[in-house]
């Protein structure tokens, strides 16, 4: 998965030509690193959803502006909407239960 920049937030996810899921995180975390695989598998499986990464540590504002709370957070961004939220660590069947609608893998 890419790692997205606060500076490229507007381009390469709200205005994405595809549904795109922010994995908002820390190096801290570990559950975000237990989800990790988990979320890099389902972009391996699906080329409808891009999947992107983004450090909450070194990104504040776009968190708070989606009111992140809790890590890891999961967000479906698509039309420049938010779409979808997974919070905290689930299995990936929780993730494409979720993600379905826009995964169809």
């Amino acid at each position: 998965m890419q790692e997205l920049a606060e500076a490229r937030f507007e381009e390469d996810v709200l205005r994405a030509d595809r549904p795109v899921v922010v994995d908002f995180w820390a190096p801290w975390c570990r559950p975000c690193k237990a989800v990790e695989p988990i979320l890099e598998a389902l972009a391996g499986a699906s080329d409808r959803v891009r999947f992107v990464r983004l450090n909450v540590e070194e990104n504040p504002g776009v968190a708070s502006s989606y009111d992140v709370l809790s890590l890891p957070t999961a967000i479906l961004f698509e039309s420049g909407e938010a779409r979808q939220r997974v919070i905290g660590k689930r299995s990936r069947s929780h993730y494409e239960r979720a993600f379905a609608p826009w995964l169809r893998v």
